[in-house]
Order: C-alpha cells, then structure tokens, then sequence
C-alpha cells in the first residue's frame, strides 16, 4: 500500500528551471504549477474523460482532428470545466503558494488552462 505523504510529493521537472531573470509568474508556473500539473496528471485524464462522458461525447471513436477540435471547444466555451479544473490545482498550493497567486491570479489561471489543455491533448489525441 502506498503511503498517502508519497502520493502527495511533487515530481522534480528537470525542465522547468528557475532563475534569478526569470518574471514572478515563471518562477511561480515551473516551481508550482508545472509539479502540480504533473502530480495530477491522471487525475486530470480521468476528470475529463468522465466529463466528456457526461457529455455522451464518445471520444475514443473520434479523429484526431475532432478530438483536438472537442478538447479545444470545451476549454473555449464550458467556464464551469475550467474552473472546476482550477480548483483541481489550486487546492494543492501551499498558503505561501496561494499568497503568491493572489497576486498574478488571472494570468495563473490562463497558464493553468494551457497547461492542461496541453496535457490533455497530447496524451489523449494520437
């Protein structure tokens, strides 16, 4: 059995570097956001296949044109998705985090949006 204090560690992303010329808000997407993303990332596949289930969309059985185009028009247009989606990451941040986010919140919340979005596309359409 896993212990739930594993389950809860943030990856280390090699990739996403932090550096002294670096904007707030990148420190803040590569220390926080991206980890976080990351940790959660089956989470959020499951979220939105459940979503689109709920929807009756049968995605397996789309093109990769149309499943891009779904994914797409689903970030666009459903604000409760995005902001359920929202809440999936925010409710990991630490209250340091958060303090942090409060101050660069609407371009947080579109950086979070990309990034899964991103995820999603390129682990569910190929």
């Amino acid at each position: 059995m896993t212990n739930s204090k594993d389950m809860n560690r943030r990856p280390i992303i090699e990739k996403a570097i932090v550096s002294e010329n670096m904007s707030e808000i990148e420190k803040f997407q590569n220390k926080t956001l991206r980890p976080i993303i990351k940790m959660k990332h089956e989470l959020l596949i499951a979220y939105f296949e459940n979503y689109l289930a709920n929807k009756k969309i049968d995605f397996k059985n789309l093109s990769v044109i149309k499943k891009a185009e779904v994914t797409n028009l689903t970030f666009l247009k459903d604000n409760q998705f995005r902001n359920e989606l929202k809440g999936i990451i925010i409710g990991h941040f630490t209250l340091e985090e958060f303090i942090l986010y409060k101050n660069f919140s609407k371009e947080s919340n579109k950086r979070i949006i990309n990034m899964v979005k991103e995820r999603l596309l390129s682990t569910l359409i190929s």
